[in-house]
Parts: structure tokens; C-alpha cells; sequence
């Protein structure tokens, strides 16, 4: 995510959790009754959580959480995220030339203090995300938002956007209610407290390090009703993940990996599929940073001389090794054939070739973050171990994931262990790690460094048609394998697990789950 995700904490602080929460499940369970007799369901996640508000939230825990929370023009189904579907907009129109796109407001929507939800909302709700400039704020690059009518707004681009309804459904896009934002001085202290949206839950307590508690909004008007009166999400480590929803502590579990999903039993049912997600190194280019990973030759070696075979056997079954930054599910991935493969008498003749004497280069990653069930610290350890082979010593530098974050969004890490989930359904999500973009940026790739790369891409970010689009994001793909600071690594497997009497989880690329859709039978 995208995005970058916060960290866990002890089983025994999760226990206590539990405790005070008086929970009582029996295993196997579809959620528990609180005193009043509402029924409660219990979500293990390893936490990428700093804040519940969506103009400024872009961490994939803070994703399920919006999504509860705020509801978005348009949004996805399920797992699908090939057509958008209406939210609080009931239809749309989009101009022949990708740069008009028009939206009409769903009749008798809510917020969740009984108050209309109007275009003014919507409008004061999208410029604030441009006006924040935090880290979502690229999503409407180049885009104006203005009020047609009471009940119509209409989104303008510079250029065509073609991408635009894939990424109207991103949770950071939530609409507020604004006056009810304006009269708390549209802070994000306010917004970690109390929600101010239309969506199918309200926030009633928010932690970044223990856990998130939402409640059955009744003033709801969408079509996605919630079952659960309340939802506990929890900050839990992988293994504890895995004993919880055994033993019907909990009712689900995000982050287990293909070992821990092998064998479970007691009625749990095991969703698998393929994750978007793409793990990659960064090797920064800005000099003041590094004068080892700024040096061309140094990052071949890198690049060459990494074993992805190794490192996708850490992925799990199904697991897939990135042949670009593109997953390859998208419109655009490369083909498998054009993967990186090891060459060890490539990388140290590169090395050689690059002038650096005994390399020594400091890796940074979040400490107590897991992709998919994958520990980057398993992943960073084998980094290591690779590139010892061919003579360059890596030094981990671990960190909480609140800490690294930091580092790596502010350009200071000599190298990264990141990963990209997809804010939205569309290779032009992909646009940010060229020079000068989002995340370019944070590898010191900034604009001017490759002329001819962003003319691609500016011209892939305006063609609509499909083919001729396949066919541009390959070239850019192609383009970033060769010089850029980027070495994609691995697609990890994904796999979810549910007390057998849970209903109605789906695994979405931009949110993860979508807490309101989970039933009970």
C-alpha cells in the first residue's frame, strides 16, 4: 500500500486484551454475545496502523478500519475489483476523452449522526485529501472536484484518467461529514477517537499498538447492513494468530502462512489465493544518503546476485517470484520468462566492476511487520545471507514499523525491505516508483533522472487502450529492471482463516477484508 504497515505485541499483552474484554468463545465459534447480547466478532491482524483518519490514513490496517468507517463513491464486491460498483454514488458517467467523470449521489444517505450526506461533504471531503498532501493525497493528482447540483459532483482531470472510478473506492477517500469535521478543526486527534462517516460501523475505541473497536452504526442507509454489533480488531503476531482462532478466541485470522494454514482442523475454514503484494529492496540513489548504493554497478551486483529461488521458497505455497513491480495478476506484469535470475559470477564481476571495496551497506525494515504471514525479518536474514556470497555485507537495521516508516517515506534508508500493496486495481498505481514519484522519491530517484521513463509513463497514464497499454507498462517494467533503485523480490502466498460458522470473508486487494460483509450462519 501502498503502502507500508504497525506492529505486534506480546501474547500475553494479547491475553490480557481478551480478558478485559470478557470475551467468552467456544471453539470454533461464529463470534461471541457481550452483556447486552449483541454479538461480537474478533479479527488477529499484525498491525500497519497510525491513524483512522482517511485523508491522511494509507497503512493496510487503517484500510479495514476506514472501510468500516466511511463509505466511498464507489467500491468493489467481494474479491472482485474488475468493474466498480455504487457506494454513496448510485451512478456514474465518464466523457469519452477519460478527464470527466460525474457522479450522482445515492438518495437518503446518512451520516452516522442522522445528518444528509450532500455533495458539499463530498466536495469538502476529496479537497481536504488534496489539501492535507499526506500520503494518499496522489490518488487525485491532477484532479478538481466541484458540485454540479445538490446531488451531483464532478471530478475533472488535466489529463485522462482512465484509472479514476478503480480509484474512487480506495478507503482513504471516505467521505466526512463535514461540519461535524469543520466544527473539531478537521483534526486527525478527533478523528482517532470519534468517526464522523456514513459507514456501516462507528469507531469506538482506536489503538495503533493493541487494538481497534468498532460498533454497529444504526443510522446506516447503505446496502452492505453489518452483522456484527460490534468488531475487536486485534494486533497479534502470525504464531498467536493461529492458537486464537484454534482455541475460539478469535473468530479470524489475516496473517498465517502456508505452514501455519497446513493441517487446521476443528472446523476452521482456510481461504488461499494469490496476494497482490510485491516485496521489493530499495537501494537508494541519493548520494548524501549512500555513495555504495548510488553507484550503478553496486546495484547490478545486488540485482544479480540475490537467489529469488531462495527467497520464494520463504514465500509458501503458491507464492510467486515478481518478474516486475507490476503483480503479476495486472494489466502490464511481465511474463514470468522475464524474471531476474541469479548470476553469482555476474554479480562479482559487477562488484569488481563498481570500484567499492568490501561493501558494507545498512538494511532497513519494520522489525515486527509480516507480509502475507511472511516475517520480513526471515526475508532480510536471507538477503543477507546471499549477498555475503558474493562479497557485500549487509547490516541489519531493524525497527518498529511507526519508526521505519519514517525512515523509508523520508528518503533515509541506505536500503529497504518494503512491500506494495495496491491502492488500486490498476497498473497506474505502479507510476509512483519512477523518477519523481511517490515512492521514487524515497529511493532519491527524483524527476530528470530518466527523461525517456517518465514520458513513458505519462504516456501510459493517459492511454485507455487496453492493448496498447499491456504493452507500455511492460516497456516501463522492462526500463525499471534494468537502472532503476528497485529489485522486486516476491508475491507471497495469502491465506485467511474463519471459525467454520463466519460467512462471507473475501480477500480484497485494496482493503484486505470488508468487516460488514462477514456473516454468521
Amino acid at each position: 500500500m501502498s503502502r507500508s504497515r504497525t506492529g505486534p505485541y506480546p501474547a500475553a499483552v494479547s491475553l490480557v486484551a481478551v480478558a478485559a474484554l470478557a470475551l467468552s468463545a467456544c471453539s470454533g465459534g461464529g463470534g461471541t454475545s457481550g452483556s447486552s447480547g449483541g454479538r461480537t466478532l474478533v479479527i488477529d491482524t499484525t498491525f500497519n496502523l497510525k491513524t483512522a483518519d482517511p485523508g491522511r490514513e494509507f497503512e493496510t490496517t487503517g484500510g479495514i478500519v476506514d472501510k468500516a468507517l466511511y463509505e466511498t463513491l464507489l467500491t468493489f464486491k467481494g474479491s472482485d475489483v474488475t468493474k466498480p460498483l455504487p457506494g454513496l454514488a448510485s451512478s456514474y458517467e465518464e466523457s469519452s476523452d477519460s478527464r470527466t467523470l460525474t457522479l450522482h449521489l445515492r438518495t437518503g444517505a446518512k451520516f452516522s449522526d442522522g445528518s444528509a450526506v450532500t455533495a458539499d461533504d463530498v466536495v469538502y471531503s476529496l479537497q481536504r485529501v488534496i489539501d492535507i498532501k499526506g500520503n494518499p493525497s496522489f490518488l487525485l493528482d491532477g484532479v478538481t472536484v466541484a458540485k454540479t447540483d445538490a446531488s451531483t459532483v464532478t471530478l475533472t482531470s488535466k489529463k485522462a484518467n482512465p484509472a479514476l472510478p478503480f480509484i474512487l473506492p480506495n478507503p482513504a477517500l471516505g467521505i466526512l461529514n463535514s461540519k461535524v469535521v469543520k466544527a473539531n478543526g478537521g483534526s486527525e486527534a478527533y478523528l482517532n477517537k470519534t468517526s464522523a462517516g456514513s459507514g456501516p460501523y462507528t469507531l469506538t475505541s482506536f489503538n495503533t499498538n493493541t487494538q481497534v473497536v468498532l460498533a454497529k452504526n444504526p443510522k446506516y442507509t447503505g446496502s452492505n447492513e453489518p452483522t456484527y454489533d460490534k468488531i475487536v480488531l486485534r494486533n497479534v503476531q502470525a504464531p498467536t494468530q493461529k492458537l486464537n482462532v484454534q482455541r475460539g478466541d478469535s473468530q479470524v485470522a489475516l496473517d498465517l502462512n502456508s505452514d501455519q494454514v497446513t493441517g487446521l482442523g476443528g472446523g476452521l475454514k482456510v481461504l488461499s489465493g494469490a496476494s497482490s503484494d510485491v516485496i521489493f529492496l530499495l537501494l537508494n540513489l541519493d548520494k548524501g544518503i549512500s555513495g555504495t548504493t548510488s553507484n550503478a554497478k553496486f546495484r547490478e551486483a545486488v540485482r544479480k546476485g540475490l537467489d529469488y529461488t531462495g527467497l520464494l521458497a520463504l514465500g509458501g505455497t503458491g507464492a510467486v517470484q515478481a518478474p516486475g513491480l507490476i503483480p503479476t495478476t495486472f494489466v502490464g506484469a511481465l511474463p514470468s520468462s522475464q524474471a531476474q535470475q541469479r548470476d553469482l559470477s555476474g554479480a562479482k564481476a559487477a562488484l569488481k566492476a563498481s570500484g567499492v571495496k568490501n561493501p558494507t551497506v545498512k538494511l532497513g525494515y519494520p522489525s515486527d511487520l509480516s507480509v502475507d504471514g511472511l516475517s520480513l525479518q526471515t526475508l532480510a536474514e536471507r538477503v543477507q545471507a546471499q549477498l555475503k556470497e558474493v562479497g557485500i555485507t549487509v547490516t541489519l537495521a531493524p525497527a518498529p514499523t511507526t519508526t521505519e516508516l519514517d525512515n523509508y517515506r523520508n528518503g533515509k534508508e541506505e536500503v529497504g525491505l518494503w512491500y506494495w500493496g495496491p491502492d488500486y486495481p490498476d497498473p497506474s498505481d505502479y507510476l509512483v516508483f519512477l523518477p519523481g514519484g511517490l515512492v521514487g522519491l524515497r529511493a532519491g530517484y527524483k524527476a530528470g533522472a530518466d527523461p525517456a521513463l517518465t514520458a513513458l509513463g505519462d504516456k501510459a497514464a493517459t492511454t485507455t487502450d487496453t492493448a496498447t497499454r499491456k504493452k507500455l507498462y511492460e516497456q516501463i517494467q522492462t526500463t525499471l529492471n534494468a537502472s532503476s533503485p528497485f529489485i522486486p523480490l516476491i508475491q507471497p502466498s495469502r491465506h485467511m482463516v474463519s471459525a467454520s460458522t463466519v460467512t462471507g470473508l473475501a480477500y480484497n486487494p485494496v482493503w484486505t477484508v470488508d468487516v460488514a460483509a462477514l456473516g454468521a450462519k
